[in-house]
């Protein structure tokens, strides 16, 4: 009833309720709050956002688009839990555990971060860990799960245009298109083009914050 309560009061101010979540029963428990408080309080863009949604209920997958939430998560810890998470939670559970795809599939909003400081930032490992699912223990070489797989494409959506979206800023950052800022970086290879498991390899050459350059690899090389 707290989390109901807690959830209610910060819809009612306006605010966009995020709210961490991990395992089958507690994202349910928190779609269910979120359609209840959406049926309560009227319709508006709320865009309520569950992070992490790890380990989901295949029932509840279509639930998302279709309470508009979207799934706000961190496809490194794929490659670091897929170590161990089906010893722990059986492999029926495993099947809707980082379940990228089946998201997507479904049309939901997906935004990938890092988690930092509990797995590395670079958006680069996080594509590489989810095109890939190869874990860190090389024990997947094929994918842990590899039904869940996404393409390149899709993972730098998830990065950009999902991320932009999931924090009402899709205005402003998320695409390279007139009026919006200049936030990006430059790759010293096409990651779309390039055997996926090479991906972690790849480096940034440039960054630009605003159209600002922020780092320039060729500048600060001696």
């Amino acid at each position: 009833q707290d989390l109901y309560d807690w959830t209610d009061a910060a819809d009612r101010a306006g605010l966009q309720v995020i709210v961490h979540a991990i395992g089958d029963r507690a994202i349910r428990t928190q779609l269910d709050i979120y359609e209840r408080v959406a049926k309560a309080n009227g319709g508006r863009v709320r865009r309520f956002r569950i992070e992490h949604a790890q380990h989901i209920a295949p029932a509840d997958i279509g639930r998302f688009p279709a309470l508009g939430v979207i799934a706000s998560v961190q496809p490194y810890h794929a490659i670091d839990d897929g170590r161990w998470a089906e010893r722990v939670i059986g492999p029926e559970r495993a099947k809707g555990t980082y379940a990228f795809k089946a998201l997507l599939d479904h049309h939901t909003v997906l935004a990938f971060g890092s988690d930092w400081f509990v797995a590395p930032p670079t958006p680069l490992l996080g594509i590489y860990a989810a095109v890939t699912r190869r874990t860190l223990d090389d024990g997947h070489p094929g994918g842990w799960i590899p039904e869940q797989k996404i393409t390149v494409e899709q993972a730098l959506q998830a990065y950009t245009a999902g991320s932009a979206r999931a924090g009402f800023q899709e205005r402003e950052v998320g695409m390279l298109r007139s009026g919006m800022l200049a936030d990006l970086v430059m790759i010293d290879r096409d990651i779309t083009r390039i055997p996926p498991e090479t991906i972690g390899d790849a480096k940034v050459v440039l960054t630009l914050v605003g159209g600002r350059v922020m780092y320039d690899r060729v500048a600060s090389t001696p």
